[in-house]
């Protein structure tokens, strides 16, 4: 029966729309996930999110906040990062060309990802990166 079921661990972090606590951001996520394979991509792909949420929405205004989920299970990790809303588009994955000196980001995690969603809701809206967890991940986290 244990094959079948999964733990799930959650962590939240509300941050004001600041630019420097997208480096608060990074290190928080790089404290929870310490060694495990996916850390870099997770520590880049916040860094991008919480970027485009101060960059593109209410969040990066003087009362602005952004906020991160991290839930991780054996086999995935789930990154979110939602935003005050206020915008008038929607986070879109973007193929710039070389020329283009911005609209990566959204590409990048893309390619790290292997699911991106977007969901608006009355709030703002989340942006959600999901990664597969390698099956033998050394150091995974216990569940108690």
């Amino acid at each position: 029966m244990d094959e079948y079921m999964s733990c799930l661990r959650v962590w939240g972090l509300s941050c004001p729309g600041f630019p420097e606590e997208i480096g608060r951001a990074r290190r928080w996520v790089r404290e929870i996930l310490g060694e495990q394979p996916c850390a870099d991509d997770a520590v880049l792909i916040v860094s991008e999110l919480g970027t485009n949420a101060l960059r593109h929405t209410a969040s990066g205004e003087p009362s602005g906040t952004f906020h991160v989920v991290l839930a991780l299970s054996k086999h995935a990790l789930a990154i979110s990062v939602t935003d005050d809303g206020k915008s008038d588009t929607s986070p879109e994955v973007k193929h710039p060309g070389p020329e283009a000196t911005q609209g990566r980001g959204l590409d990048m995690v893309s390619l790290l990802a292997t699911h991106l969603d977007v969901r608006p809701s009355s709030h703002g809206q989340t942006v959600t990166a999901e990664l597969v967890m390698p099956r033998s991940a050394p150091g995974s986290l216990p569940c108690s």
